[in-house]
């Protein structure tokens, strides 16, 4: 049995948007999911813009506020209660637990040399004494990011986008972190440098033995690098499975849909693109029921009344569909 390093239940965040007369209404962002993320695993999270995924990981990296629910943090050495950290243990999970971020043009400092970028966590969080000893953390990890003594002394306008990805990889690992989330890292690179800076992240996973939360749109690179993928729409997660179970059954109509929009390699293939008709619903104002219905091409009288629960049906998969079991013949890739 796998342990589990990140455990949340019921996990919300909402902000408080809007003032005057009515008062100030709650955006949630995130509302009520169940989610485990095991110990050295690569755990994807999908879905379209404004679904929460960013805020999610943000959530349990603790750089956003917990409003409902519980997550937890367990990795053998301690145990963080995410909703209530702070003060000594919330800096020490700083150490634990780390981002990379998506654009590697904005993320990185101008006016710092590449060594102090990656340097720059080491002395915030007090974990090397001498600058001898930051130096050789700081090459070892470039090392493991493909980035040689040279690629130290320059600054960020020197490289590509590949090369400072690897640089905010470098500063994200510095600090020896278990949890890394990172968030659409490869969205703004090149399909080749995509491949290249993947192959990385899956080769420090298993030499540091990290446990990933990779969010992105792109099911082809989810497919690739994910051992585990999660689906999430206005907030709320409506599936969960092993990659390799949702690519072959996927068993939600909004999954199945994201899967038809991946295009082919096959310029004679014109696909059977299932089409959603409208945009995604406002966080500020969500339908009633099920928040798919208003998009989907199965959608019932119940799914308008009734939010479907999480259900675990067995072989690692969860679904939260109404009808999952009577479209399941429809719904296999």
């Amino acid at each position: 049995m796998s342990e589990t390093l990140i455990k949340a239940r019921g996990l919300s965040v909402g902000f408080k948007i809007g003032s005057g007369f009515f008062g100030k209404s709650i955006l949630k962002a995130v509302d009520n999911v169940d989610i485990d993320i095991d110990k050295g695993s690569f755990f994807g999270l999908v879905g379209e813009s404004g679904s929460g995924k960013t805020t999610l990981g943000r959530a349990l990296l603790k750089a956003v506020p917990i409003t409902g629910g519980s997550a937890h943090y367990t990795d053998g050495e301690v145990d963080y209660d995410l909703t209530t950290l702070a003060g000594p243990e919330l800096k020490d999970y700083r150490k634990r637990a780390q981002l990379i971020f998506q654009d590697p043009y904005a993320a990185l400092s101008p006016r710092m040399t590449v060594r102090d970028i990656i340097a720059e966590p080491l002395e915030v969080m007090g974990l090397t004494k001498t600058r001898e000893e930051t130096d050789a953390r700081v090459r070892e990890i470039a090392a493991k990011c493909r980035l040689n003594l040279e690629h130290l002394r320059r600054f960020p306008h020197a490289f590509s986008g590949g090369q400072r990805q690897r640089i905010s990889i470098a500063r994200a690992l510095v600090s020896g972190p278990k949890f890394v989330v990172a968030d659409e890292s490869v969205a703004a690179l090149d399909v080749s440098i995509q491949a290249d800076v993947l192959n990385l992240l899956k080769e420090l996973q298993r030499d540091l033995k990290i446990t990933f939360l990779f969010i992105s749109h792109d099911l082809s690179v989810v497919a690739h690098t994910c051992d585990h993928l999660a689906v999430m729409y206005l907030g709320r997660l409506v599936e969960s499975a092993p990659t390799r179970e949702v690519f072959k059954a996927p068993r939600h109509p909004y999954t199945r849909a994201l899967f038809s929009a991946i295009p082919s390699l096959d310029p004679d293939d014109r696909g059977t693109a299932q089409k959603l008709e409208g945009e995604i619903p406002s966080p500020t104002n969500q339908p009633p029921g099920c928040k798919f219905h208003t998009r989907c091409p199965f959608a019932v009288d119940i799914c308008k009344r009734v939010e479907p629960k999480l259900e675990h049906p067995g072989d690692g998969h969860e679904v939260a569909c109404h009808r999952w079991r009577e479209l399941a013949d429809t719904l296999v890739a």
